[in-house]
């Protein structure tokens, strides 16, 4: 059984009744999943930030988007829009089944 099917079928009944809730539309549910990822040394390497990108996609099976540095920081050799990081959201299926994977290797 799949983790949406659970969740509809099982765990949504259940917090209907603990939480005494009267509608269905008020039960807790999870929206998106947003797994992202800094990269402190993209800034002098940029095939750090290419293998990360990989992974990520590997990870997420989604296109991956680069964060870029909104300010620079002198300290870190960091400049506005710089690529330091970068960050997927997953929604719908894509979300239950990330979940159910990251579930298993807990």
């Amino acid at each position: 059984m799949s983790l949406k099917q659970r969740y509809r079928e099982t765990i949504q009944p259940k917090l209907l009744k603990d939480l005494a809730l009267t509608n269905v539309h008020e039960v807790p549910k999870v929206l998106k999943v947003n797994v992202n990822r800094g990269l402190g040394e993209a800034a002098q390497n940029a095939k750090a930030l290419e293998a990360s990108i990989t992974e990520m996609a590997t990870i997420t099976g989604q296109k991956v988007v680069v964060t870029r540095a909104k300010k620079a920081i002198a300290a870190f050799k960091i400049r506005a829009g710089m690529p330091i990081g970068v960050s997927v959201t997953l929604r719908g299926d894509r979300m239950y089944a990330f979940l159910e994977l990251s579930l298993i290797h807990i």
